[in-house]
């Protein structure tokens, strides 16, 4: 069996925390500049059911900084994608109709989160290690996206590094550490080296877990000992139920929708009368 140590210690949230932040670590600063960068996302209050529904409301501030809920927490937040049931989504691919409430591709923050410029940038390297790692792209994306919003020189204040925040021991339990010419937390910050080692422990969480996905989301929130101190459940802290329920809504919109085959068609052929003569 597949042991790994706690890597994300100390980023938990426990209940009664603050109820905005970066899931994962806090606000993110940027190496390159020392600002405020990435998504500052809202924990709501309500706890994760695996297949229930749940819609991502969101907004930019005057400073271009996005804002992430699963509810609407004031007039700000606007609505840009319906979650759904997988049975919701089958239904719908089978009926050829587009998603309940209406279609969001055009609203600001729907195309915020799909084509931000570092979404195609780093794309071929989320296909390649996910496909390596036998993942989902767009599982790692939908990651990517709570943990950094694709920002690579994102930093929490917890130290936890790039697009996929890799702490440092989680570097060295993979093999990467200082030399002459880098530090580890150097390394870990070029995106090439953070999606290798962040795909290969997403994908040993998902090992260790049976491949239960909210286990091995809320593992790689809260730490993997967390997550086996609570019987093999998510933990009952706002943030790590949130930031689960937040990374499979992601998930739902990097993820194609189902293709539902055509039904076979029957066609009647009426009986053939011989023509009068």
């Amino acid at each position: 069996m597949l042991h790994l140590s706690q890597s994300h210690a100390g980023r938990v949230g426990c209940p009664g925390d603050i109820k905005r932040l970066r899931l994962g670590g806090g606000k993110l600063r940027s190496r390159r500049s020392g600002t405020s960068i990435a998504c500052l996302i809202a924990v709501a209050s309500a706890l994760f059911v695996a297949n229930a529904r749940a819609n991502l409301w969101g907004y930019l501030d005057e400073q271009g900084v996005a804002h992430f809920a699963t509810e609407k927490l004031d007039e700000r937040y606007q609505l840009f994608f319906k979650g759904e049931t997988n049975a919701d989504a089958a239904a719908r691919a089978k009926a050829e109709a587009p998603p309940a409430g209406g279609d969001f591709s055009r609203s600001r923050m729907y195309q915020y989160v799909t084509r931000h410029p570092n979404v195609a940038k780093f794309s071929p390297l989320i296909e390649r290690d996910a496909k390596l790692n036998g993942l989902d792209p767009a599982l790692v994306k939908a990651v990517i996206a709570v943990e950094s919003a694709f920002e690579p020189a994102a930093v929490s204040p917890k130290g936890a590094l790039g697009l996929m925040q890799l702490t440092p021991d989680t570097g060295a339990r993979y093999g990467v550490v200082a030399d002459k010419e880098r530090s580890a937390e150097q390394k870990l910050l070029d995106p090439a080296i953070n999606l290798s080692i962040g795909t290969r422990y997403l994908r040993d969480l998902l090992s260790l877990f049976a491949n239960d996905l909210g286990l091995a989301l809320a593992a790689y929130n809260a730490g993997e000992q967390t997550v086996q101190h609570y019987k093999q459940s998510i933990p009952p802290f706002p943030e790590t139920q949130e930031y689960v329920k937040l990374v499979r809504q992601f998930y739902a919109l990097y993820r194609p929708p189902p293709v539902v085959p055509p039904a076979p068609a029957r066609i009647m052929i009426p009986r053939r009368h011989r023509m009068p003569e």
